[in-house]
């Protein structure tokens, strides 16, 4: 990883209680479907990699039985996650270099953080950590590309598409160890205000790169469009959607 990306990977806990105030959760359905090959097992055992503040941790914990850890690289995040769920064991790690033993989970699950992976040398601490059949699952949360209220905005503001913040792709993994990588969508309708999209959005890593005059400008310019637009005066729902690619170790 170059130092720019290293650097925008952990630019966020800068805004965790942001971070964590506004950003989305992930729908129950994506969890429940990227856990499905572990229907039978007694007690698994979850890691949420990349934790963050705990997104997804927090959808783990509706589960019955088993057990989740988190690992972030992040102190101000991890800090964030350990006040809202303090019963979880959080580690401070990074995925290329995971601190736990081999073989030791029954899934590795990843949300809004793949991207910023060394992938070559994340996935093989993954398969490290991962028992035979355990599941990979790489999950992230966008705007829905097929509604118009979010991405007519992003895909022509300026700073937006100059620092690349409006991107719904996802590579999948491709370790020799992980079998098939399949995928499915999930809606994620997210309720929400002015205020809190345009403070969702400043948590975005190219936002965090901006100038501060540019970061107030883009503001600026968000919250004039979302108060034109009559479908979000008050509370509104932004129309998300959760994608989710699950492979198995062989």
């Amino acid at each position: 990883m170059d130092d720019e990306r290293s650097r925008r990977s952990l630019s966020f806990g800068s805004v965790a209680a942001a971070y964590a105030a506004h950003r989305p959760g992930y729908p129950l359905a994506a969890v429940a479907w990227a856990l499905e090959p572990l229907t039978g097992r007694a007690a698994p055992q979850l890691l949420d990699l990349a934790a963050g503040t705990g997104k997804l941790t927090a959808a783990l914990l509706t589960r019955r039985g088993g057990s989740v850890t988190a690992v972030d690289p992040d102190r101000a995040m991890l800090a964030e996650l350990r006040a809202r769920h303090p019963t979880v064991r959080a580690v401070e790690g990074r995925a290329e270099a995971i601190p736990l033993p081999d073989a030791s989970v029954d899934a590795v699950l990843v949300g809004q953080a793949w991207h910023w992976f060394d992938t070559g040398r994340a996935e093989a601490e993954i398969v490290r950590v991962l028992r035979p059949g355990g599941v990979l699952a790489v999950v992230r949360n966008d705007e829905d590309p097929d509604a118009r209220l979010m991405n007519e905005f992003l895909d022509f503001d300026v700073l937006s598409a100059r620092e690349g913040g409006h991107d719904h792709g996802l590579t999948p993994p491709s370790h020799e160890v992980l079998g098939p990588v399949e995928q499915r969508r999930f809606a994620n309708p997210h309720r929400t205000d002015i205020d809190s999209t345009v403070a969702r959005v400043g948590t975005f890593s190219w936002m965090l790169a901006a100038r501060p005059a540019e970061r107030a400008a883009f503001e600026r310019r968000l919250r004039a469009y979302l108060a034109s637009r009559s479908e979000t005066s008050g509370a509104f729902t932004l129309p998300l959607v959760t994608t989710v690619l699950r492979a198995l170790r062989r």
